[in-house]
């Protein structure tokens, strides 16, 4: 089964879609009869991460004009000399998305579409006039000719359907590789208690809003709060982390917020070891993987509902926070009144949720029964509703 895997940014760019296909691939490669190839667009960390796709084949397409559209006039016909069964599609709005139509019309084969969020309100209403003038240019069309699309949560499925498309959906969460965990990688290195954020800067992750929270728990000193450092470990185009400094500077925080540049591979296992819980206050988000490798480092977190895994509310593995200051402001002081023994609780209990239902095994044995089926050659799983 030659299976190709479309993606805008086949490195580390592309943040945490990046690990998760990664090891997608790897596993069906390794478990299933899948021969996946991938296609990618060039960018600034192509070279020094492309090693981590071997022994799957990688191929990168050079861009012209804008790099957020990333037009690559050599794409689609690397993807017709693959000659490929099938082709599965990650993300909306860019040049991919316009290309596999493209192949799919020329090859007369299906392809399969990965949503990542990107259909969720927030999302639509973020560039909304460039959003709609693509719709009409290809999107739309790319959407409703798909044979399937694959929502990671409920919360997904539903927005997909909200946006008009009755294709069937396959429900599929991302897996994840599990860290071995050593009684060294368990100890503090910081004499502070860290709080960790580790991501894209962008303004739909709540950064700004976190920073105002963390400057009113401060300024309370209460909860043990001056023990407490905040650090922002990501990456980010444009000045929005200039912004970000420059309101720290601006609330007189600088002293217990850390900017800490991007962290991947060994600096990112680091980055966890070293931290006591971790955040993501965002307005938007498909399934954050970065919330899975915390949980999967024994790590307690504080998360929005739209993180879309309500399942660690459920398990006690995560505090519900809202994205505005005074959300984020309660959960930080809820966060910071629980005793170490009690945020271990929570980090434990992150870990046997990931382990329970983010495993690689049962995520690549769905995907794989949707990609027989795709090619008829077995029925539809129970993981693909077409109403």
């Amino acid at each position: 089964m030659k299976i190709g895997v479309l993606l805008h940014s086949a490195s580390n760019k592309a943040g945490g879609i990046f690990g998760a296909t990664l090891g997608q691939y790897k596993a069906l490669y390794q478990y299933c009869d899948v021969k996946p190839k991938i296609f990618g667009l060039h960018d600034e960390l192509i070279e020094s991460d492309r090693l981590q796709w071997e022994p799957l084949p990688l191929t990168i397409s050079r861009t012209t004009g804008p790099r957020s559209f990333g037009y690559a006039p050599e794409l689609v016909s690397a993807m017709r000399r693959a000659d490929l069964d099938l082709l599965h599609v990650h993300g909306l709005w860019t040049y991919p998305a316009l290309a596999s139509s493209i192949w799919a019309q020329r090859e007369s084969k299906p392809y399969l579409t990965s949503i990542h969020g990107m259909l969720d309100s927030w999302a639509i209403n973020n560039s909304r006039w460039k959003k709609r003038l693509a719709g009409l240019w290809y999107q739309n069309k790319h959407l409703r000719n798909a044979y399937c699309l694959q929502a990671l949560t409920g919360s997904e499925a539903d927005s997909i359907r909200a946006f008009g498309l009755r294709n069937p959906i396959c429900l599929i969460p991302l897996g994840i590789d599990i860290p071995e965990i050593t009684s060294s990688t368990l100890e503090q290195i910081c004499s502070q208690n860290i709080l960790l954020y580790l991501g894209r800067l962008h303004p739909k992750k709540g950064l700004n809003n976190l920073i105002h929270a963390w400057q009113v728990v401060h300024s309370k000193k209460q909860f043990g709060a001056e023990t407490w450092i905040l650090r922002i470990a990501g990456w980010g185009e444009g000045t929005y982390e200039m912004t970000l400094r420059s309101l720290c500077k601006e609330l007189n925080i600088e002293s217990s917020v850390q900017f800490i540049g991007a962290k991947f591979g060994a600096e990112k296992e680091r980055a966890f070891s070293e931290a006591n819980a971790f955040i993501l206050p965002s307005f938007s988000e498909g399934l954050p993987m970065v919330v899975l490798e915390a949980w999967a480092h024994r790590l307690p977190v504080l998360m929005t509902p739209q993180c879309n895994i309500p399942a660690g509310f459920e398990r006690g593995a995560a505090i519900e926070i809202s994205s505005d200051v005074e959300g984020i402001a309660a959960g930080l002081k809820t966060l910071m009144s629980r005793s170490d023994a009690q945020r271990e609780r929570m980090g434990e209990a992150g870990m046997q949720l990931v382990q329970s239902s983010f495993g690689w095994p049962s995520v690549v044995e769905k995907m794989y029964s949707v990609y027989r089926w795709i090619l008829k050659k077995d029925r539809m799983p129970d993981c693909v509703y077409s109403s």
